[in-house]
């Protein structure tokens, strides 16, 4: 009996694995055939292995210049967020007082808010930064990364502060009688301590912003500019779309992430694991 029922949980988990997998399957496969093999049989497997539609795909999409793009968005983003958000969930932390906890609480509240609801008064407050103090917003990698900053904040913030929580004061304690700055303890006894939710912070906020497509398309109107997302979105026109090379556009976005994965996995699972521990 037991047998059995563990033959038919490993069956459901590779249904739904393979499930989960389908729409990846269909964007592969797809993107070796061209406009007449999708639509007599979206699921068979190409005729041929031809690179053709890719080799065109990167072409189109100025792949290396958009790749570019997205790798300095995401990664600038990420050390920022990491940063800014590790030392100020410390400080929340270790202060505990009401200013404190309201703090908290508020960048609790900005995770809760869509940000749809937010997208004709940031555009409007960004607008009016341009026009009256010169700050260069729009058509700026550099002004991306601010706005990826802020709407990051509130998760980071929210899970290092409960990861901090469980790290003895009298660590820090020590390290001050030793001599050590506010500084000193935080990047040489804490910081090193927040490995595993470090990991989890980098690893949720690559997957988002590197498929992020709604708050780059608000930004990033010049061509020279653009992310991968919006580049792959130039195959989707207004009367007709593009399937094969759109196909390959999205195959080489989520490349990436799949060799990030693949070469961090070790690291993730031990975050994942830790973080459970803690």
């Amino acid at each position: 009996m037991v047998k059995i029922r563990k033959i038919l949980t490993n069956f459901i988990f590779l249904a739904l694995c393979l499930v989960w997998l389908f729409p990846i399957y269909i964007i592969i496969v797809n993107s070796f055939k061209d406009r007449q093999e999708i639509y007599n049989n979206l699921l068979a497997l190409p005729t041929s292995l031809s690179f053709n539609f890719y080799i065109d795909a990167m072409g189109r999409m100025n792949f290396l210049n958009a790749f570019t793009n997205s790798l300095i968005v995401t990664g600038v983003s990420i050390i920022f967020i990491i940063v800014l958000t590790s030392m100020t969930a410390w400080m929340l932390v270790r202060t505990n007082n009401r200013i404190s906890v309201l703090i908290f609480t508020i960048f609790i509240a900005t995770m809760l808010i869509p940000f749809q609801t937010l997208m004709m008064p940031l555009m409007q407050v960004m607008s009016g930064l341009e026009r009256n103090l010169g700050v260069s917003i729009f058509n700026n990698l550099g002004g991306l990364i601010f706005m990826n900053i802020g709407f990051g904040a509130g998760l980071a913030v929210f899970l290092f502060h409960g990861f901090i929580g469980s790290i003895p004061v009298s660590l820090e304690e020590a390290a001050t009688i030793d001599g050590c700055t506010k500084w000193g303890v935080f990047w040489r006894i804490v910081f090193p301590m927040l490995k595993p939710v470090t990991v989890t912070v980098t690893i949720l906020n690559v997957i988002w912003l590197w498929n992020d497509y709604l708050l780059p398309s608000l930004f990033l109107r010049n061509v020279a500019v653009r992310t991968i997302p919006l580049s792959t979105f130039s195959f989707f026109g207004q009367f007709t779309i593009e399937w094969s090379l759109a196909m390959a556009g999205l195959t080489l976005t989520v490349i990436p992430v799949i060799v990030f994965y693949l070469s961090a996995q070790k690291h993730i699972i031990k975050g994942v694991a830790a973080g459970a521990v803690k």
